[in-house]
């Protein structure tokens, strides 16, 4: 690969790592370490020459914490940084060969779908200015009275001959009909034009783990006529420009290359997070049969995935041998070694991550570029009001929060959420209401006022809260 591949994943150095995962979670440093080496090491190998390259496997990590600490935000926010291919599936939801359920090779199937589209949008940004001007040209070719002739419907075997080139307009004309385009005077002309019409689609043929025999039906018989049409449709210039740049923009991506790239970005820099490893370990002293008849034959399956081994996609075989995984699991009545031992080997790296204080709530209300407050003022200033939170408004909330937690089942900061949404309803509800004061103030005496009822009756607060 040459220097300038988008196959290179990230060139960021670990604590470069940790430091743009910390604009978005807070805490979980032992966490956020591990993946930042694992995510180096991905760059390293691929400076590495030689057949040594092949040799060096990606070290799998397994994340233990309970629900709303962070697992799954680390490994989104990870991929994001690689540009790689990510997925996050549930272990829970596979099962083993013979029983209803999805075949684990459908998670390794699902990642090359994520990496066509990554490296669709990429293609696509490139070609996004040429794509532009012919759309814009065969607006101006539409809008002179000069647009393509349709041609009739193919039948079955035939192939009609091709509808008459349409004549040029004068350079002239297409200038001013260009520039009138370009200053807005044309947005509100409605254009007829033909848009693809798709025939019935065949996803979910056969059940449960027929998804790629349904897909690859899909493609057979899309060529076929009366399978794919056109129809009529009028839209406004900027709707049929934009519909015209797509067109264009997918002339213009080779989808062979598209392929090639990303089969080989989902091999070199894939990231699969299997969440809810846990609901698959046997327990210790649990009675067997029942829902746990599968558990450990689904280990047994997801073993050669992580193992390495090669699954047949619709785009080709794709080799696993270089993909990182990622598991996480609360392990509430399990633990890791409850695991097969085959798989617990291929996990070698283990981190905690803590339970979140009362100061750590405060922090992500506060401190993450997308946090909730920032969320929720950006959504009440729409409608005019603005909303400001005091400090001790702040810690009443994670407060609360907190002793929700405590109390009923921890939820971790999603108990925010929720926190936020019983506190700002009636602001919510009434903010596009005339009259309406442009302004809320949130301290700790609203907190306690709009909660107080809800928190002080335990059995309410567990609906509620």
């Amino acid at each position: 690969m040459g220097p300038n591949d988008p196959r290179k994943v990230s060139g960021l150095t670990p604590r470069e790592i940790v430091g743009e995962l910390d604009r978005y979670i807070i805490g979980q440093n032992a966490a956020k370490r591990a993946v930042a080496i694992a995510l180096r090491n991905r760059w390293r190998r691929q400076q590495v020459g030689g057949d040594l390259q092949a040799e060096i496997y990606p070290k799998n990590i397994i994340m233990i914490g309970p629900t709303g600490v962070g697992k799954t935000e680390i490994a989104r926010r990870l991929a994001k940084l690689a540009q790689a291919p990510f997925i996050k599936v549930e272990a829970s939801k596979f099962t083993e060969v013979g029983y209803v359920g999805r075949d684990v090779e459908s998670m390794i199937r699902d990642l090359v779908e994520a990496a066509i589209a990554l490296v669709r949008e990429e293609e696509t940004e490139k070609v996004r200015v040429r794509a532009a001007e012919q759309a814009e040209d065969r607006i101006v070719q539409l809008l002179s009275g000069h647009g393509p002739t349709p041609g009739a419907q193919p039948a079955f075997g035939f192939t009609p001959p091709p509808p008459p080139t349409p004549p040029r307009i004068a350079e002239a004309e297409r200038e001013k009909l260009r520039a009138r385009l370009r200053a807005g005077t044309l947005d509100e002309e409605l254009v007829e034009i033909d848009v693809a019409e798709s025939g019935p689609s065949l996803r979910g043929f056969g059940g449960p783990g027929m998804e790629e025999m349904g897909a690859n039906l899909q493609d057979l018989f899309k060529n076929l006529p009366g399978f794919s049409k056109t129809r009529k449709r009028r839209a406004t210039v900027p709707e049929a420009l934009k519909i015209f740049e797509m067109e264009e923009a997918q002339k213009l991506v080779d989808p062979d290359r598209v392929n090639r790239e990303a089969l080989a970005r989902a091999e070199a820099s894939g990231i699969v997070f299997i969440d809810e490893i846990d609901k698959i370990a046997n327990r210790q002293g649990g009675a067997q049969g029942g829902p746990d008849v599968s558990r450990e034959g689904v280990q047994r399956d997801i073993l050669p995935i992580v193992e390495g081994s090669t699954v047949t996609t619709k785009y080709g075989p794709v080799k696993t041998d270089h993909m990182l995984f990622i598991a996480a699991g609360a392990f509430h009545v399990s633990k890791p070694s409850d695991l097969i031992p085959e798989l617990q080997g291929r996990f070698p790296i283990r981190v905690e991550l803590e339970p979140l204080s009362g100061a750590d709530l405060v922090r992500i209300l506060k401190e993450p570029k997308s946090s909730l407050i920032r969320q929720y003022t950006a959504l009440l200033e729409t409608e005019g009001v603005t909303l400001t939170f005091s400090e001790d408004g702040l810690q009443e909330i994670a407060r609360i929060a907190q002793s929700v937690n405590e109390r009923s089942q921890n939820i971790g900061a999603r108990r925010l959420h929720t926190v936020l949404e019983r506190l700002l309803d009636e602001v919510s509800f009434t903010a596009s209401e005339p009259g309406r004061a442009p302004g809320e103030h949130v301290d700790g005496a609203y907190v306690r006022d709009k909660l107080a009822a809800v928190v002080k009756d335990e059995d309410l607060s567990k609906y509620i809260l």
